[in-house]
């Protein structure tokens, strides 16, 4: 196991030359993957030092050290996923002034920006642990290391620490996309086809006409500006309600009654439900469809019996939905401290994708691993320095002590945070989120988590060619 963080500073010490006052100096690593110094973002400037690079995969990285190192790292996985071909050398850099609260916290923190855009998350799984790898060699073996996603992070988390099971003491998921994408996604099919129904211009009647389920047909020039034009002519959406006709405003009433979609998240998931589910079909599965709506019966519209008989309707090629389910759902095989935290009402990725990964974790039998908080927030890409702090120090001291924290000690230690970080606790110990099958509609099967189990998903890696090519 890791050393102590005296032994682990005294060693970085040793090897280190002075760059310029505090700055540390990593010890050497490859010459194409070392980190350089870096100018530190905002948010930690005052705290630590930083250091940029690029790994062998072409995937760049941001490190931060405090100056107050207490010896432990986290290792962060991004959302998104951003769709540029290329990675974002000023992604990872962004995503530790996000969260500079953990280098604040005196913890080390390094962060993959992954080595291309669009979806993957065993791919992310791999640039992460790359980056975890890249900060061991430079600086020593940490004496704790800590995993953390937000959003899809969250599932990028879960799957590294699953997919590596010795490597990571702790995980912390935060508003984590938790049910995998093979029913992660499906009120964003959902979207995508019930917004035909009443819209009918996406596409519009006399443009090329393809499946819905590729989200967007391959090669279209379609912008996130010209599909929200699109959005507004059918249900005015921008528009204040009183500006809105009659038929886009009962178009919107019915989109979002019969999806659940918040409306103030309507457009992104409905930009998701298409850029990132071309970017799904085409580029990573080979124009093969993963998603299905085959038995769904939907309700909450002026007249269901209509929608229902008119909307569009498809099954999955089952080896697309292999891969995708292969790629990114979880086995809930984890068996280091987990905690969760997630806001109540977080317009993107549901709390009750909360619900579907305890049931995974129960399915697996690793649920008295798992401790999950929720707070009474509204957003989705950050949450409360102060939650956060806490959050973190529950899984540090659970990890080092075996003590087993709860919603109330969390709630409780947020005080103490709060008055370094005055964001607020928003902690509510007594929220249990619904089922996901109350939020989604359930497709055939859609009871049972986990998803895929450990022993199929180890049946399934004999396959050649299975899941997304990084």
């Amino acid at each position: 196991m890791p050393q102590s963080p005296t032994l682990i500073r005294a060693a970085v010490a040793a090897g280190a030359a002075v760059l310029g006052g505090a700055l540390l100096a990593p010890l050497p690593a490859t010459a194409d993957t070392s980190p350089t110094p870096a100018t530190c973002p905002a948010g930690v400037a005052d705290v630590a030092d930083c250091w940029t690079g690029r790994d062998a995969n072409g995937a760049y990285y941001a490190i931060a050290v405090p100056h107050d190192w207490n010896g432990d790292l986290v290792v962060h996985a991004h959302g998104g996923p951003d769709l540029a071909a290329a990675s974002d050398p000023e992604r990872s850099v962004e995503d530790l002034d996000r969260w500079a609260v953990m280098a604040r916290e005196g913890y080390a923190w390094v962060g993959s920006a992954y080595r291309r855009g669009g979806y993957g998350t065993r791919m992310a799984v791999a640039d992460t642990e790359s980056a975890r790898e890249v900060f061991e060699q430079a600086f020593g073996e940490p004496a704790r290391t800590y995993a953390h996603g937000q959003s899809w992070g969250g599932d990028v988390a879960a799957k590294l620490v699953e997919v590596h099971p010795t490597t990571y003491d702790g995980v912390l998921l935060t508003n984590g996309v938790l049910a995998g994408a093979s029913r992660g996604y499906d009120y964003r099919v959902d979207l995508r086809v019930v917004y035909q129904y009443y819209c009918g211009n996406h596409p519009r009647p006399t443009e090329p006409q393809y499946p819905l389920w590729m989200g967007l047909r391959e090669g279209s020039t379609m912008t996130s500006a010209g599909l929200r034009a699109r959005l507004q002519e059918c249900t005015g959406n921008q528009s204040a309600p009183a500006d809105r006709t009659a038929l886009q405003q009962r178009n919107l009433d019915d989109i979002l009654a019969v999806t659940k979609v918040p409306e103030r998240t309507l457009e992104s998931h409905l930009r998701f439900a298409t850029f990132t589910f071309r970017d799904i079909v085409h580029n990573r599965l080979d124009g093969r469809n993963p998603f299905s709506n085959r038995g769904v019966r939907y309700s909450g519209s002026h007249d269901d019996e209509a929608l229902n008989a008119g909307v569009e309707r498809f099954a999955a090629d089952p080896s697309a939905k292999r891969d995708l389910t292969w790629d990114s759902d979880l086995t809930g095989a984890v068996r280091i401290p987990t905690v969760t935290l997630h806001a109540i009402d977080d317009p993107t990725a549901f709390v009750e994708h909360e619900s579907a990964y305890r049931a995974t974790r129960e399915g697996a039998g690793t649920a008295d691993r798992l401790v999950q908080v929720f707070t009474a927030e509204s957003e989705h890409s950050s949450l409360s320095n102060s939650g956060y702090a806490a959050a973190m120090d529950a899984l540090a001291t659970w990890t080092e002590t075996g003590a087993t924290p709860t919603p109330t000690s969390v709630a409780a230690a947020c005080a103490g945070f709060d008055a370094t970080y005055g964001s607020g606790c928003f902690v509510d110990p007594a929220f249990t989120p619904a089922p996901y099958a109350d939020r989604v509609e359930p497709r055939p099967g859609g009871h049972r988590w986990p998803t895929m189990s450990a022993a199929q998903e180890r049946a399934w890696a004999r396959i050649p060619g299975i899941g997304i090519e990084p």
